[in-house]
């Protein structure tokens, strides 16, 4: 394997006003007046700000995040010094920027060696014409222009769309969210934010390995395997052997290449199957690829390998008139999706790495089996797909583009096909991933957001330029124009985006069971959520003590639940939180205790209602994917775990409801409203049966008992409960044959309900249920 050495740790960080004079090269910057601080990479500017005390200890606190738009405006120079590597001279050698943000100009030993200008993928630059002898030290600079500075000359086109304090990210390829988002703060960082290292460079390497499931028919999977090489060796006597092994399943296969490129399939007879989270294993071939020349092995390379098919059976259209579909088919299975948005780990991604892990294990907990990498936010590596590929979820990978409608001129068109062809090449190994779509939200916002633009299927970006990487690259993986797509034939129609089949239901954020939902018109919900505060603890910490109550007009909870631009405020998430605790409670609960938990059990009975609402329509419905796991800095949101890790009380529903096998209530019926069907639902490939016991909460009385049969992928009616107006709460439990129990509860009746009632003495009832609560949280 290629030789590389790490360059991360302590740099030194010079940072100053981009006004005057500015230093050119690396030996201006001595004369140059500048702060200097110890940078640690990877990293983020105002992470080593904060630690040196030039900016408040934590940005994050009070309203301390406005202290960071003084930043913006600066230029920033990493330095270091390093050895030369012992291999210079028979190989050549590459500096690699795993995470460059973003206008960047790359100095070794003063010799200008690369610049960059995009923060979301991973540089490269040789440095054969700037590295020392061997053993001697070199001195690398990296300079980091204002982002604000850097785009402020560019053309905005007449069409081109942003909300006001994102109109100069639609230039700079940086995460959306940095500009400031309804979700995430106001952060324009800059740093070395992934990790920086010297790799060797041979002259005789493989270059690319692909390999791809063409079909299973008949107990047989085909595989289309592509390699490339490169060598300064005359093409004689080379040979690429493949061969993968997944438990007593083993295939291998020898090739003479003639070229640098080749193209061929191989067989493997009774193959092991990836498939989705629940439905089956994930299995993983261990896979080596090694080029042979003369019979010695001279490159190797080795990846894991999940042989399945994936496809989206979608039409453009879904009404009464001609209802439509939109089914992801894996292995020519229809699967239902169950999973959430994935979204910033952290507004500074050099946290990333240390707080993944922990949230993809609350995705797989929570026994989704998909996630949806939103496209506001940076591209995550190999580590995040390589456990969605050994947990069976399926990924939904938007481009990095979200609800603004971006350039297209011929630079901007190609900045963005190089962008793309480094993330399919990147990615498209991954078996877990099952879809690339173009954008979020960007066909929506043109026609339906009342700022209507153009027809979003003139857009060159989503129509012409990603389908055509991706059909050159991955052309086996659906590919979505946007999320919703609105294609031609929904562009002349009223209300577009209720005529497609995948749709984003956020509508006016009323009660939870308003006409909006119960009535929607999708199949698949790929975003749908509602707000909630986080625990007491969690808010004491951001939350300066003297704003901790009241909520409204209270510049902290505001800066701390929208857009975090107090200058142009996008959303009033405060008063929405207090609108929906209205509607449910018919008052709003005095003190930040009962507000902060009144607002939990809202947005808990709300998510769960939401998913159980999919679920039970399960056959004409195929998916959710509900509005998010986890914050990525301090605030009230619709997120289920706050950004501390404290779990919100719709994790705890949500993962009742969220299983493979469910029971579920549904609401009443217009033309029976006294009769509450009672369903079974079914989604793996295994039929199930067992006992289901429904009884009322107050009295203990049993409504509905007895056996439930459901076959694979399916869903089954297990009776009925014949209820009145009243407002009741309904407790489930059920057991399959095999001993596999679960529960859930439903909350029958109109609002307004009594909040009292409900946290003294239903919460404590739907808790006893199972032992997922702990004592402490239920009081908190």
């Amino acid at each position: 394997m290629p030789k590389m050495i790490d360059l991360n740790g302590d740099w030194e960080l010079a940072y100053f006003e981009e006004e005057g004079s500015l230093p050119q090269a690396p030996f201006d910057l001595a004369a140059h007046p500048c702060r200097r601080v110890l940078a640690r990479v990877p990293g983020n500017v105002e992470l080593d700000l904060a630690r040196a005390g030039h900016i408040s200890a934590d940005p994050f606190y009070g309203n301390n995040l406005l202290e960071l738009r003084r930043l913006e405006g600066c230029q920033w120079w990493y330095l270091r010094d390093f050895p030369t590597p012992d291999w210079v001279g028979e190989s050549g050698t590459e500096i690699v920027f795993e995470g460059l943000d973003c206008f960047a100009t790359i100095w070794v030993n003063e010799v200008e060696v690369g610049r960059s200008a995009n923060a979301l993928i991973a540089h490269r630059f040789d440095l054969s014409r700037a590295l020392r002898p061997p053993g001697e030290p070199n001195r690398i600079a990296v300079r980091l222009a204002s982002p604000a500075n850097a785009v402020k000359t560019l053309p905005i086109d007449a069409d081109a769309y942003a909300p006001l304090s994102r109109y100069e990210g639609l230039w700079a390829r940086k995460p959306a969210h940095a500009y400031g988002w309804d979700i995430m703060p106001r952060a324009v960082s800059a740093g070395l934010w992934r990790p920086v290292r010297l790799e060797e460079v041979r002259t005789t390497e493989l270059t690319t390995v692909f390999l791809d499931t063409q079909d299973i028919v008949a107990e047989e999977a085909r595989l289309e395997c592509r390699v490339s090489f490169r060598t300064e060796l005359p093409l004689r006597d080379f040979v690429v052997r493949i061969s993968g092994q997944c438990g007593a399943s083993q295939f291998e296969k020898e090739v003479p290449l003639f070229f640098t490129r080749a193209g061929f399939s191989i067989t493997v007879a009774e193959p092991l199957l990836w498939w989705p989270r629940g439905y089956g294993e994930a299995s993983l071939y261990e896979v080596t690829a090694t080029l042979l020349h003369n019979g010695a092995a001279v490159s190797e390379r080795r990846f894991q390998l999940g042989i399945r098919t994936v496809e989206l059976d979608r039409t453009d259209l879904h009404t009464t008139e001609n209802p439509g579909r939109f089914s992801f088919v894996v292995n020519g299975v229809p699967i239902f999706c169950r999973g959430t948005n994935w979204v910033p780990a952290d507004a500074f991604h050099s946290r990333d790495t240390e707080r993944i892990p922990a949230i993809l294990d609350l995705v797989a907990d929570m026994e989704c089996n998909m996630v949806r990498c939103w496209g506001g936010s940076v591209y995550e590596g190999d580590a995040f797909y390589d456990f969605c590929d050994r947990e069976g979820l399926m990924v939904w990978q938007d481009f990095g583009m979200a609800c603004a409608v971006y350039p297209q001129r011929p630079a901007f068109l190609e900045a963005i096909r190089a962008e793309a062809e480094w993330l399919v090449t990147e990615l498209r190994q991954h078996p877990s991933l099952a879809l690339w779509s173009g954008d979020n939200e960007i066909d929506e916002l043109n026609l339906c957001w009342g700022v209507r633009r153009t027809d979003p299927n003139r857009n060159r970006i989503t129509r012409e330029v990603l389908p055509e990487v991706v059909r050159l690259l991955d052309g086996r993986r659906p590919y979505l124009a946007s999320s919703p797509y609105l294609a031609p034939a929904a562009v002349s129609l009223p209300q577009p985006n209720r005529v497609v089949p995948e749709q984003h239901l956020w509508g006016p954020r009323d009660y939870y069971k308003s006409d909006f939902y119960l009535r929607h018109t999708a199949l698949f919900a790929s975003e749908i959520g509602y707000l909630g505060c986080p625990d007491l603890s969690s808010i004491r910490r951001f939350i300066s003590p003297a704003k901790l109550w009241p909520c409204l007009d209270n510049d902290e909870w505001f800066l701390h639940s929208t857009d975090s631009v107090p200058e142009y405020p996008m959303a009033q998430r405060v008063r929405l939180m207090v609108n929906q605790i209205q509607n449910v409670f018919g008052e709003i609960p005095d003190g930040l205790d009962h507000f902060a938990a009144a607002s939990q059990i809202v947005q808990a009975e709300a998510k769960k209602f939401f998913l159980e609402l999919f679920r039970q329509h399960k056959g004409s419905t195929t998916g959710i994917l509900w509005w998010n796991m986890m914050d990525g800095w301090p605030q009230m949101s619709d997120a289920v775990v706050d950004y501390y890790f404290r779990k919100k009380l719709a994790y705890r529903f949500l993962k009742r409801a969220h299983g493979s096998f469910t029971v579920v209530v549904h609401e009443p019926n217009p033309g029976e409203p006294s009769r509450l069907e009672v369903s079974a639902v079914n989604d793996s490939l295994a039929a199930r049966s067992g006992m289901v016991r429904i009884w009322d909460a107050d009295s203990g009385a049993t409504i509905l008992k007895g056996p439930f049969a459901v076959p694979a992928n399916g869903r089954s009616r297990c009776g009925f409960l014949d209820v009145s107006d009243a407002q009741r709460l309904f407790l489930l439990s059920w057991q399959e044959e095999g001993g596999k129990r679960g529960c859930g509860h439903y909350l029958h009746g109109k609002p307004p309900f009594d909040y009292r009632r409900y946290r003294m003495e239903w919460l404590p009832k739907i808790a006893a249920l199972d032992d997922s609560f702990r004592a402490e949280e239920l009081a908190s």
